[in-house]
């Protein structure tokens, strides 16, 4: 399952997709993401919040470059595994955009051990397959069409001739049978994700299982499951109402940087995707100095770092993807789109660029989001209440790594003036800019804010997936730190903040309008 949304991830929440066995899409925005827990203390002072997690984290880097966190909490008799893969859509090339979410798939299909009868024919099919498949390449760039169908029979046949020596799911049985719960995978932007939370004394299944899937990886079945990922892609953007106009919208805020570009892949890039470019890239990346391994639960540091230590160090670190120094220039005025379908849902978005994760303004734009958002919020009593033009509306703030986005969604009325939802959504952000936020609004915000940290410190999934996420971000302490950070705050920064951000000029809107 890829991942192009909210935060891109990263990006802005309206990206997000449904999913499926294969997916999962963990919430990032600041004031809203799914908080963890260990030792936390929160204290509030002199009327004014201040807020400081303190969690118990091992960090250590082996010699071959992963990247390992360990959280123990004796809470459940269970351990939270994640190992991220800090290889994402931003790191594909032009005409091969979604290999990283094809890369996702394929590594369910098992190595030389896993997943096969017999490796020696095992190797002997592949080898056949991908003959097939070039001549294959070199009949369509003909436009041989007999000759492509007679060849694309044959390799089906060679595929099910494959399949008899096949242990169908293994790994997903393997876990499974050793009371796994939450088996998952997904891709983004930046990264791809491999999870599972296993009761204590197992956890050595997921280490020999995963270092075995750095290792050993087989991409079977590859072109057949290019042929799923492509109606996966039909399925969620090419026959959806809002599919194009997100992606379209998603171009226009970024000119040149690389989240511009669907982790899906665009249709024809899917469709030329071959074995050998998946081979050569997860050969060279999906290695030891790409990699975060996180491990949240009942463990005992220093044995579990043993075990890590028995497993992932003696494979070789692979390859450093090239800096990535690609960044948009300055944006040349407002961008606008419009687009007009029967079936249309009718929104309206309005974007905005942002600083990256770890910026202090961050901070000052989740008190906005919080201002914003909700039943209270002043977009949802404009609009839904008091003016009926709305169902539904949300302010983003969506912190990523490079770039991030602040922005806007109005599920409208099917009677709504468009023209006039957009007037009354700038004029809540030019109030922002003009008007200091009253200590009641301040302190109401951050209350909420300190409020949901604390209702979702006990999910062990949710700490080992953030404690990755902003590994991968540059530093978890930057997640460890947002309450205090946010603490900080004052009226004037939010201000500020919104002067510099909220600016016609650099700003990206567009509307998705029933014909």
């Amino acid at each position: 399952m890829y991942k192009k949304g909210i935060n891109n991830v990263g990006s802005f929440f309206l990206f997000n997709d449904g999913s499926d066995k294969n997916s999962i899409i963990p919430i990032m925005n600041f004031s809203h993401k799914t908080f963890f827990c260990g030792l936390l203390a929160l204290a509030f002072v002199a009327g004014a919040a201040q807020a400081a997690v303190n969690m118990p984290v091992h960090k250590e880097v082996l010699d071959n470059g992963l990247t390992v966190l360990l959280h123990p909490n004796s809470q459940a008799p269970t351990v939270s595994c994640r190992l991220f893969y800090v290889t994402g859509s931003v790191h594909e090339v032009p005409g091969k955009s979604g290999l990283a979410h094809m890369l996702e798939h394929e590594l369910f299909k098992g190595t030389n051990k896993v997943g096969i009868t017999d490796s020696v024919a095992d190797a002997r099919f592949m080898a056949v397959q991908d003959s097939l498949q070039a001549l294959i390449r070199s009949a369509k760039l003909a436009a041989d069409t007999a000759t492509v169908k007679k060849l694309t029979a044959e390799h089906d046949s060679v595929v099910n001739e494959h399949r008899k020596i096949f242990v169908k799911d293994e790994l997903w049985s393997a876990y499974q049978a050793a009371g796994g719960t939450g088996l998952n995978a997904f891709t983004s932007d930046l990264m791809t994700a491999y999870i599972v939370t296993l009761p204590k004394d197992k956890i050595e299944l997921f280490m020999w299982l995963e270092a075995d899937r750095m290792q050993n990886a087989v991409l079977r079945e590859f072109y057949s499951e290019r042929s799923v990922v492509r109606e996966e892609r039909r399925m969620r953007y090419d026959d959806k109402p809002a599919g194009r106009y997100i992606e379209t919208l998603n171009s226009m805020i970024y000119e040149a940087f690389p989240y511009r570009v669907p982790t899906i892949g665009w249709p024809s890039d899917i469709d030329n995707l071959t074995r050998e470019m998946a081979a050569e890239h997860y050969r060279k990346y999906y290695k030891p100095r790409n990699a975060i391994l996180v491990l949240a639960g009942d463990l005992d540091t220093t044995a579990t770092m043993e075990m890590v230590k028995k497993y992932f160090a003696n494979i070789p670190a692979g390859e450093a993807f090239p800096p990535l120094t690609i960044r948009d220039p300055e944006q040349a005025g407002e961008k606008r789109l419009v687009v007009k379908r029967p079936d249309a849902p009718n929104m309206y978005d309005l974007v905005f660029k942002t600083a990256e994760v770890g910026d202090k303004s961050l901070y000052a734009l989740d008190i906005i989001e919080g201002v914003l958002n909700g039943r209270s919020g002043r977009l949802y009593r404009r609009l839904v209440e008091q003016e009926k033009l709305a169902v539904g509306i949300r302010s983003s703030n969506s912190p990523n790594k490079y770039v991030s986005e602040f922005g806007v969604h109005v599920n409208l009325r099917p009677d709504a003036d468009e023209a006039k939802v957009e007037q009354i959504v700038w004029e809540e952000l030019e109030k922002l800019k003009t008007e200091p936020l009253s200590d009641r609004d301040f302190e109401k915000v951050k209350n909420h804010s300190y409020a949901a940290l604390v209702r979702s410190l006990t999910d062990m999934e949710n700490v080992a997936t953030m404690l990755a996420w902003y590994e991968m971000y540059g530093d978890y302490n930057i997640f460890l730190n947002w309450a205090d950070e946010l603490s900080k705050v004052t009226a004037a920064d939010v201000q500020e903040i919104a002067q510099k951000t909220f600016v016609k000029e650099k700003s990206v809107s567009g509307f998705l309008l029933k014909k």
